[in-house]
């Protein structure tokens, strides 16, 4: 079985790298800041950066046919950690409006920066897609 690569229309163009990759049933997540369809980060606080990463990294795995229960493991990478912990009930508020109250294996890494330099926190993660049967 060749593995497919995802690379969803709405996203940035992905550049030397694929939003995603799917294997199987398994599906590669690759780490999403809040890029919008410009390839521009967009402007806000670390919530509405994760509140566009985190659509991206749905819309990823949705290009692969899956949905937010199929995750099972979510990395989050944060330039600031204190920050993302004081807003931690609107970011929460964010995760069970796109993904509900299901939480996947979860870490949360503290980075002194992420790739495009504006960028506050980057996502990344592993799905199973299920049997509809």
């Amino acid at each position: 079985m060749e593995n497919l690569i995802l690379n969803p229309d709405g996203l940035a163009e992905a550049r030397g790298y694929a939003h995603g990759v799917k294997a199987g049933r398994r599906v590669y997540l690759g780490g999403q800041t809040a890029l919008d369809e410009n390839g521009r980060i967009v402007d806000g606080d670390v919530v509405a950066q994760f509140e566009q990463a985190l659509g991206n990294v749905l819309a990823t795995l949705a290009e692969a046919g899956g949905r937010p229960e199929d995750l099972v493991s979510v990395t989050i990478y944060l330039t600031d950690v204190d920050d993302y912990l004081e807003h931690g009930r609107e970011v929460g508020r964010v995760w069970q409006r796109m993904v509900g109250r299901r939480y996947p294996a979860m870490a949360g890494i503290g980075v002194s920066r992420l790739w495009q330099k504006e960028a506050v926190v980057e996502i990344q993660g592993v799905a199973e897609i299920q049997d509809d049967a």
